[in-house]
């Protein structure tokens, strides 16, 4: 069975750090790339952070309004990835995703965990 669990979200004040955990399980994780999307009330869906597979060296990307705030990392060996959110802004408020994706040319395959809320707010 297919599995991915957020873990780590909840109410931080403005300026304060939150660190999101993703366990993953039930798929090759080192071969998936990861991220973490968000997404507030009345707003689209939004990549926040993500990070290429074992075999792509694990380099990372992120949206413009959480560069140098939040840093993605995966654990290959544990198949978990996290999310270090510091500074954080009532504008982060949102529920956040672990997504897994996986593609070659003809084919792709995502997992979804169910997500986890952040509300930063003082």
């Amino acid at each position: 069975q297919v599995q991915l669990v957020e873990s780590g979200g909840g109410l931080v004040q403005p300026g304060g750090s939150l660190r999101l955990s993703c366990a993953a399980s039930g798929f090759t994780f080192s071969t998936y790339a990861m991220s973490w999307y968000r997404q507030a009330p009345g707003k689209e869906r939004e990549l926040v952070a993500a990070i290429s597979n074992a075999n792509a060296g694990g380099s990372t990307d992120y949206a413009d309004s959480v560069k140098g705030r939040f840093t993605i990392s995966r654990d290959n060996v544990e198949n978990k990835v996290y999310l270090q959110m510091n500074s954080l802004k009532p504008e982060d408020t949102a529920v956040y995703y672990c997504n897994a994706h996986w593609a070659a040319v003809r084919w792709t395959n995502d997992y979804w965990g169910q997500g986890t809320q952040v509300t930063v707010s003082s």
